[in-house]
């Protein structure tokens, strides 16, 4: 689907309810972010939504005859240009309700893989953005080309159909595919030879992950200064951000990093173009979950979160804190429910990324992480060896330090990394 600029297209958003997916989120609470998506893709206007409860799907249309023809009304009567199924479409599906509605259907993936277009800005989001959309098209070539079969090779009558469109359409995809990954191979190169760098610049490197809309580059935004789109929208940040900070009240430096943020049924494609990004979670020497704790569904984000994670091989040593946001939309009686839980959790903080309430305590908890990745050593540095001194100070990693006859007895707070950079001087 193209979207002119200046031009909008009147869509309408379904969620089949079908009680065989085994789902754990509620329908209403679904449609509601299907709606969100939608709302986040320029030039949609949604005219409306709808819960489809459905016993089981129509493997050839999804919906029965009678709903059907009830969409065929809606799209008429509302002069609808796009449906939009918030769940998992097959190419066979989607070619015949085209066919039955006379209007352009999309379903969840599909969206998503637009507005990750609409958003990338960096050349390695593009990149992945195109991988994912070519590997999700090349699942929707079905037999619609049958008329443009060609004729290759053979004699007479023995010749055989030939070459189809369907399969050259999935070759020259396959082709585009190629150069894509050659050119986001040397991309990933670039970003694995910054990651590189950045091992051996001595700040701990601190990740804000969570679910789509928590509040990441709110929060990323106040500690850095920084303007990173953050709006009340799904997907308002793509590609990652990356900033060398000296966190408030003189503390230690760190590299803070604002990721894209997550969602239920992430579309594999995109978990799989998108690897290579979400890469520097992994590389985190401290991993913040930023939660927005005002959402109904909290916990089922929460748990999507973790699942992801967990794919992208998160280890389970990995410190991690959990930031529970948004707690100026709550009430004072939630508020206090959302305390008292926090305070049985461990590693739970409420924080307000917009007005900054609980952002010590936050700033307090990051310290307490990152020194979970550092060691407390005793070092003994001879009259001569001022420059090591130096920079040690400099570095800010001196504890303590006291005068004796054969030199310095420091005691030195530092990571893996800075001990090798200090014994390189």
């Amino acid at each position: 689907m193209e979207l002119t600029e200046g031009s909008t297209t009147r869509a309408w958003v379904l969620h089949p309810d079908i009680p065989s997916d085994g789902a754990r989120r509620e329908p209403e609470h679904a449609l509601a972010e299907a709606v969100s998506l939608a709302h986040a893709l320029p030039g949609l206007e949604v005219g409306g939504s709808d819960v489809v409860r459905l016993a089981r799907p129509h493997p050839g249309k999804l919906f029965g005859k009678g709903k059907i023809e009830e969409l065929r009304h809606l799209v008429k009567s509302e002069d609808l240009g796009l449906i939009l199924i918030d769940g998992p479409v097959t190419p066979v599906q989607q070619r015949n309700l085209e066919k039955e509605l006379h209007c352009k259907l999309l379903d969840r993936t599909g969206l998503i893989l637009e507005i990750f277009s609409d958003r990338a800005a960096t050349r390695e989001g593009v990149l992945q953005v195109d991988m994912a959309a070519l590997s999700y098209q090349r699942t929707r070539l079905v037999r619609a080309w049958t008329h443009l079969e060609r004729q290759r090779g053979g004699l007479g009558f023995v010749g055989g159909p030939g070459e189809t469109q369907i399969e050259a359409d999935r070759r020259a995809i396959d082709d585009q595919l190629v150069r894509l990954r050659r050119q986001l191979d040397k991309v990933v190169k670039t970003r694995g030879l910054h990651r590189a760098a950045r091992a051996k610049v001595p700040f701990p490197i601190v990740a804000l992950v969570g679910y789509t809309n928590a509040g990441k580059s709110t929060l990323f935004n106040r500690l850095t200064g920084a303007e990173v789109m953050a709006k009340d929208m799904l997907f308002a940040t793509l590609d990652p951000t990356m900033r060398r900070i000296s966190l408030p009240g003189n503390g230690p430096e760190v590299i803070l990093s604002d990721t894209v943020g997550f969602i239920s049924d992430l579309p594999t494609q995109l978990v799989a173009a998108f690897r290579a990004t979400l890469e520097e979670v992994t590389a985190a020497n401290l991993i913040v979950h930023v939660r927005d704790i005002s959402h109904p569904e909290t916990e089922e984000q929460a748990e999507d979160v973790r699942t992801i994670l967990k794919s992208l091989g998160v280890q389970e040593d990995v410190p991690q804190i959990e930031v529970w946001n948004k707690i100026d939309r709550l009430s004072a009686e939630d508020l206090d429910v959302a305390r008292n839980r926090a305070e049985r959790a461990e590693d739970v903080l409420l924080l307000s990324a917009v007005t900054g309430q609980g952002l010590d305590d936050f700033v307090a908890a990051v310290r307490r992480g990152i020194a979970g990745v550092t060691q407390v050593v005793d070092l003994v540095l001879s009259y001569s060896d001022g420059r090591k001194r130096a920079w040690l100070f400099d570095k800010g990693l001196v504890e303590d330090e006291t005068q004796r006859d054969d030199g310095y007895m420091l005691k030195v707070r530092w990571n893996a990394q800075q001990e090798a950079q200090f014994h390189a001087l």
